[in-house]
């Protein structure tokens, strides 16, 4: 077969900012790089950048991180399955010796599960350091199968994917148990800076996100998610950090929470499966190298801070396009006046 020659696909790319952030896992302030067709964008996530550092900063806490990936196997009834399951759960120290040759880090730290008839679908939930992982579990999971079929004979090989891992797809499952950096990210501002540089009110805001982002996407049967466009803030940052794009569809389930406190709104963005890392596919081109390090994410640390410090930086991206994008949907005609004037 021909081998095709790589060429760069050019999109056009600007830096906002700067983003204030303050937490246990980035206390800085970075410029950020977008990427995206979508040019008014960039000024909306400006505008909620210069917002929330005249407010003191975005607040953001990483809750949890992992990778998983599922695998299928089948035993002749539901008994011999329930069977052998309780028993592979017993024995993790074992498996991470397996996993071990593997990776030099790989880890893992979890098993979920489902019986469905004869099958079982085993959910292997890894940490993998400072890449977001795709491969390195499937790897694992690969040295790992031929191990339990070995310890079990009963059981049979289905498929090293079951769908219940679950990647690029909308499912509650990863919402429940996590998939990725599970980040929080949260600000307050006070009535008067929301007045002057939002034009609205922190009561509108909250009721518009109720209104808008609870029932709205309720009653659109919307899965684990109440969000005005988490996806556009992704996508972005994704291609700008050479992640793998298609993991925003997991990526943008995610919760807006906006409530008055003291008269000063109180706004937060929840994403439970932010999935990425700053080694590994898509990190060798030359303008992503670059933009991590301008992120401050390829600095000498040990593995699994840098990823952890891009996937904050990513959170605080997101609720500046929330907060900014909500605060103009507040006020009639903003919205469209805005794009009319960018793209047009």
């Amino acid at each position: 077969m021909k081998a095709h020659k790589i060429t760069t696909a050019p999109v056009p790319m600007r830096n906002v900012g700067p983003l204030k952030i303050v937490g246990d896992v980035v206390n800085d302030e970075v410029m950020v790089p977008l990427a995206t067709y979508e040019s008014p964008l960039w000024p909306s996530v400006g505008r909620g950048a210069r917002v929330t550092k005249l407010a003191g900063g975005i607040r953001a806490t990483l809750v949890d991180e992992r990778m998983s990936r599922s695998i299928l196997l089948e035993a002749d009834n539901a008994t011999e399955a329930l069977t052998a399951l309780n028993s592979i759960k017993s024995r993790l120290p074992e498996m991470n010796e397996v996993v071990s040759g593997s990776s030099r880090f790989a880890k893992l730290i979890d098993i979920n599960s489902q019986i469905v008839a004869n099958l079982i679908y085993l959910r292997l939930e890894f940490t993998t350091g400072d890449a977001s992982g795709h491969n390195m579990v499937t790897h694992a999971a690969d040295r790992l199968f031929p191990w339990i079929l070995q310890q079990y004979p009963q059981l049979r090989y289905s498929s090293i994917s079951a769908n219940y891992c679950s990647d690029k797809k909308a499912t509650a499952v990863n919402g429940i148990l996590g998939r990725g950096k599970y980040v929080v990210t949260e600000v307050i501002i006070p009535r008067d800076l929301c007045r002057r540089r939002l034009k609205t009110t922190p009561e509108k805001v909250v009721d518009l996100n109720i209104k808008k982002n609870l029932i709205g996407t309720l009653i659109a049967g919307g899965l684990r998610s109440a969000n005005a466009h988490y996806a556009n803030m992704l996508l972005a940052f994704y291609m700008a950090t050479g992640q793998d794009a298609a993991n925003i569809i997991e990526g943008s389930q995610g919760v807006v929470h906006a409530e008055v406190r003291d008269g000063d709104l109180y706004f937060s963005a929840t994403l439970p499966n932010l999935i990425m890392g700053t080694v590994g596919n898509g990190k060798g081109l030359a303008f992503v190298e670059d933009n991590l390090r301008m992120l401050g994410c390829k600095e000498n640390r040990e593995a699994g801070d840098n990823a952890r410090r891009l996937a904050v930086i990513c959170g605080a991206t997101v609720l500046c396009g929330e907060l900014s994008l909500l605060a103009a949907q507040t006020n009639p005609g903003e919205l469209m006046e805005s794009h009319l004037k960018l793209e047009r």
